[in-house]
């Protein structure tokens, strides 16, 4: 695919936008179903690998591709595995763009990987791409392509956030017609293509997400958002299994008591 130095200009200078509103005026979008052939539009097949993240807001389900993302799936698998996620918080959440976690640490500056903590390489795949709900691998800032490791996060562009100019220069290098067509009607990021992996796609839950990314956020002493919820958001634990894996009452049954108060009284909160 040619560079998309002009898309990444433009789509940067929107997102900084999109982030620059106060927290308090933030609303979930309102998506609606994408018709698309393109894979993560899609319904998991029996038998898929699939990510159960548990959390203080909700339950949230992602479909994995390990086919097209072997070693970010096989890295997030067996630290899930391991527990590595159990009790660990959303770090960062900006609207319209991303909410991100899975450093234990808490700080964003942390991560691991079941390698001997050795970062693996960018796995960019042709077929899987920054729409809402994609699961990526977040790589260190300023393109190492080599600095994945246990942190992952959640696209939440809005459903407007690819416009007419966008769509066209998408097409002028090289996306699909398939592809500039569902960022068109989905949103999403379409300048991290090459820069950061897909490795799964949310397919229930989104709505969890999204009230993650409405979340308040604190604000650095000279006024500028640092991203963090006010609110402390827990991953209490990610659970891997083939789909359809255990119902939503089989999943909360595994959680402590404590966790399970916490996490009703949440979805209460915010009306689910």
């Amino acid at each position: 695919m040619k560079k998309q130095t002009r898309l990444c200009a433009l789509l940067i200078a929107f997102s900084v936008l999109l982030c620059a509103c106060g927290s308090k005026e933030h609303k979930a979008p309102r998506r609606t179903e994408v018709e698309s052939t393109e894979r993560q539009f899609t319904a998991p097949q029996e038998g898929d690998f699939i990510a159960i993240f548990s959390t203080s807001m909700g339950e949230v389900r992602a479909v994995l591709y390990p086919d097209a993302a072997p070693m970010a799936v096989q890295n997030f698998v067996g630290l899930a595995r391991l527990g590595y996620y159990n009790n660990t918080v959303i770090w960062r959440t900006e609207y319209g763009f991303a909410v991100q976690g899975g450093d234990a640490g808490g700080t964003g500056t942390g991560g691991a990987t079941i390698w001997s903590n050795n970062s693996y390489p960018l796995e960019a795949d042709a077929g899987l791409h920054h729409y809402p709900g994609a699961l990526c691998a977040a790589f260190a800032q300023g393109g190492d392509v080599t600095g994945g490791s246990s942190q992952f996060y959640f696209v939440t562009a809005l459903p407007d956030s690819v416009d007419k100019t966008m769509q066209q220069q998408m097409t002028e290098q090289g996306f699909s017609e398939e592809t500039a067509a569902a960022y068109a009607e989905a949103g999403g990021l379409p300048y991290l293509d090459n820069t950061d992996t897909v490795f799964g796609q949310v397919y229930e839950g989104m709505e969890t997400v999204d009230a993650m990314a409405c979340a308040e956020t604190q604000k650095a002493e000279d006024g500028t958002d640092t991203f963090r919820p006010e609110q402390e958001i827990t991953i209490y634990r990610v659970t891997i299994a083939n789909y359809p894996g255990p119902t939503a009452e089989e999943s909360a049954a595994w959680l402590t008591p404590d966790e399970t108060d916490e996490t009703d009284q949440a979805a209460s909160d915010s009306g689910q």
